[in-house]
This record gives C-alpha cells, structure tokens and sequence, in this order.
C-alpha cells in the first residue's frame, strides 16, 4: 500500500474510535458532588481554576542561577467541570498552560487555558459537548473528529519561534510563548491534517525533531521527522498488528525505540458505548513488545520481547556496537499492569485515593543481534524521567524523576536523580503535604547542571517552584519561589533561555 493511502487510513482510523455511537452514558453518580464534598485536602490540586491568571510575581527565597534566566512552561489538564459536570478521569480536563518567568531574584507566573476549538464552544455552550478519553456524556453528539475533542493538555515543545502544546490524539496547538494566545492548529502538510501527532516528541542535539501518532483502529503508527526549523522533512505511516496505547518514546543515534505495553484497542467496546480508554483491554499474553526503528530507513523494523508490563514515560536510550551487533540500553517507568490509568488517575476526579501497582525505573538491554531483549527494574519508584537534553539518544547516566510514592494521596514526595548505570540515587523529600510534579534537567555549560521543578504545596494551597544543583540535590534547594496562589497539577514541561 503507498504512503497516501496509509496516511488516509490513518486519518480514518484518528476519528473511527472516536465515532462510533455513544451505546451508554456514565453511571448516575455525581462526581462534582463527591468531589465538593470530599475532605481530602490534597484534592485542590484536581481543582478547576475558573479562569486565566495574570501575570503575578512570586515570593522568592535566594538566587536563580543565570544559567536559568528565562521561562519555565508547563501544562496540564485544568479545566475539569463544567454546568455541574465533572470529568471521570485526570486525563480529559482542557489544558492550562502555566509560564514562570524568571530572572535572577524575581519570578512571575501567569497560567492561560488553550483555547481550543473544543473548549470555546463548551464555554459558549456552558456545558460539555463532546466526549472525552476516558468520560462519556450523557446526551452529547459524537464527535465529528479528533480535533474537535482535542484538549491540548499533555505536552509542550517549543519549535521555530512558537510553543506548541500537544495531546495524543490531533494535531499539535500553536501558542505564542510570550502571551500564551492561542494561534490555532498545526498542519505541516496538507494530507497530514488532523493526524495524531503525540505529546512526546524527541529532539536530537542538532535540533532534529522526531515523533509519533497512534491510530488505533486500523493498527497504523505514522512517524514524523521535522527539521530544527520546524519544517517537515518525512512522514509516513507503519502498520502494526495490534498496535496498542503508546504515550511515549525513545531515540538513539540511529533508531526509533517503542515499548508498546499489552493495552490493546478493542473496536467492539467502543461501539457498544465504552470510553475510548475503556475500550481497551490488557493482553498479557502478548508481552511487552519493542519496534526497533531505522531512522534513516523506516521499512528496517524489528521486534523484541519484554515481560508483560505498562508504562506511560520513557528515560532516554543510546546505542553501542558489540560483537554480535548493535545493543540498545533504554531506561523507562514500568508497572506490572495498567491499573493506574483505569483507577488511579480516574478516582482523583472525585478525590478518592485508589492504589495500584507502583512504577519502577527499569532499564532494559536489547540485542538486535541475538534478538534477545532483558531488563532490571531498580527499587526506586519513579515517574516523570528526564535527562540533560544535550545527551538525548546519546550516552547517558542520570535520570531526574519523582520518587516516593505517598501513602494517603496520590502522586510522589520526593525529587531524585539516579545513576541509572550504578544505580545509585540521591533525593531531596518534599515531605508528606507535598505533591511532586515533573522537574527538568537544565545544563550550565561545563557545569554540572541545574534541576528545576513544581510541587504542590497543600497545607499552604500555593505552587511553589524550586531550583537545585544536580550534583547535589539532596542539599535542597538553592532558590524557592512560592505563588500567592496554587495550581492544578500538570504534566510535562520544558525551559526555555532568554
């Protein structure tokens, strides 16, 4: 089959999940009651701010280092109720996307929902009109396509002067990275518009751009590689037989790297009335597989096997030469199963704490020679990896992630960066009314680096954000910032230098 003809199926198989007919709605429980009436205090960071927020300095303790004059931007879902409804899962509020500027001594914030196409008509319409990946809505028409329920809430990649914020389901989001207005959506190519084009993209250190989109229902992975500019250099779709739910990635020099986890897409849930998340089914049987990817040739492919496990981020990956070939070392967050996204991240819509399998930092070995692919998971829970951005697809030791998962709330209480070679580890423990989101890994030069992160403070309702010498991350922070207010928990993140 030629290119345009997969690329077609695959902006088919971007809406078919999507389209089919609503069979049921949800349960007749009020989650924004429960959620109003729930006592958890952590539940502020599930919160929904009513609107955007102003340009606001914070209160700052010491100094940022010069090496991080500039913007930190983060988003995440925020926009969670509407008209008395609330969303049944973390993962389908429309996407806020926050900016701390810093300089030196002072810090300002501001935070401004995308206005996508989705949440301007809900707005105008108050209330929901659409479905989204794990809630269905009584009453709401299908959707007439990926975008039209796209919530730009997952990601954020600045490319050729613009920030654009991602989901995984459409098309990326223009931004303007000094206002945050909303400049609409992305189309590197005409035939490609309104493909999935997802929330973790990787780029090389000359600038290279690579990413991936998922369509589900016809078993077709499309993979883009832009230029440093932006502009797109290929894209094309793989066909993969069970293709399952792929949030992230890896790359090394040479290769595309995708652990694809035994969560597999299933068309007849999703036309007897299931969510698009629901409609999918864990497959144990099937294994964690690994396509191996040539990036110059994407007809090269290879298949491994890895024990059955789930997971939502990966490290980063590097390869070397051995005597029966080339050998890739990839680290990721695994989990035995895949119950935190059906129950984890959907409780904390009504502020229940519901544990599941914790996730392990895990570093696997794959022999492209032998075919033989092994792993060892570390004892650290982990989520959130991130590297120094200079080294992605290159060699590699320390990994910056969140740790310690908390007892009573969901998410993490510490801040680590771990050796993933030795497996040696140092952390800095928030404390137990804190709630870690994702730090990123800053280079200085010569240096040794600079991790740079939120949490989420709840005793005090603030975000407070937080800069520590990489090398030495267990002496704590060597500036704060705290915001007079808090703010919905987020996703990813990126810095960008003045």
């Amino acid at each position: 089959m030629d290119r345009r003809k997969l690329l077609r199926l695959l902006a088919t198989a971007g809406a078919a999940p999507l389209l089919a007919p609503l069979a049921h709605a949800a349960g007749p429980e009020n989650w924004q009651t429960e959620f109003n009436a729930a006592g958890a205090p952590w539940k502020l960071g599930f919160a929904t701010p009513p609107g955007d927020l102003p340009l606001t300095p914070a209160t700052v303790r010491g100094r940022f280092p010069d090496a991080l004059r500039g913007s930190l931007y983060r988003i995440g879902p925020a926009g969670h109720d509407l008209g008395g409804e609330r969303y049944h899962h973390w993962f389908d509020g429309d996407g806020m996307t926050q900016r701390f500027l810093i300089e030196g001594s002072e810090v300002r914030h501001q935070g401004r929902y995308v206005a996508t196409a989705k949440r301007t008509s809900e707005l105008r319409a108050g209330h929901r009109l659409t479905e989204g990946f794990g809630t269905i809505i009584a009453g709401v028409e299908p959707p007439e396509s990926p975008d039209s329920i796209n919530v730009a809430n997952t990601s954020l990649l600045p490319l050729s002067g613009e920030l654009l914020a991602l989901w995984e389901g459409g098309s990326a989001t223009r931004l303007d990275p000094r206002t945050l207005d909303t400049l609409g959506l992305k189309t590197w190519r005409a035939d490609l518009a309104g493909l999935p084009f997802s929330a973790h993209p990787k780029v090389d250190p000359d600038g290279t751009v690579w990413n991936f989109g998922v369509g589900a229902s016809q078993g077709l992975l499309v993979l883009y590689e832009l230029a440093p500019d932006g502009a797109l250099r290929r894209a094309d779709a793989v066909p993969v037989p069970d293709l399952p739910m792929v949030h992230d990635f890896a790359v090394t020099d040479r290769h595309l790297v995708f652990l694809m986890p035994p969560l597999v897409y299933d068309a007849q849930r999703k036309q007897a009335g299931a969510s698009f998340l629901d409609a999918h089914v864990w497959r144990p049987e099937l294994g964690m597989r690994v396509l191996v990817v040539d990036k110059k040739d994407w007809k090269k492919r290879q298949t491994l096997a890895l024990p059955a496990g789930f997971l939502f981020h990966l490290g980063n990956a590097w390869s070397e030469e051995a005597a029966d070939g080339t050998v890739i070392h990839v680290d990721y967050v695994r989990s035995n199963t895949a119950a935190s996204v059906f129950t984890t991240n959907r409780e904390v819509m009504r502020a229940r704490r519901v544990r599941c399998a914790e996730p392990h930092l895990t570093v696997a070995t794959l022999n492209l020679g032998s075919g033989r692919a092994t792993q060892t998971t570390l004892p650290l829970e982990a989520e959130f990896p991130r590297i120094d951005p200079r080294r992605v697809g290159l060699r590699h030791r320390r990994v910056v992630h969140a740790t310690q998962v908390a007892q009573d709330r969901p998410g993490f209480a510490a801040i680590a960066v771990t050796d993933v070679e030795s497996g040696s580890s140092q952390c800095f423990v928030y404390g137990q009314q804190a709630m870690v989101e994702e730090h990123v890994f800053v280079p200085d030069g010569a240096g040794a680096g600079w991790v740079l992160g939120t949490v989420l403070d709840f005793a005090q309702k603030k975000t407070v954000l937080s800069c520590f010498a990489a090398d030495r991350l267990g002496d704590g922070p060597v500036a704060q910032a705290t915001l007079p207010y808090s703010l919905p928990l987020g996703l990813h993140g990126v810095f960008v230098s003045a």
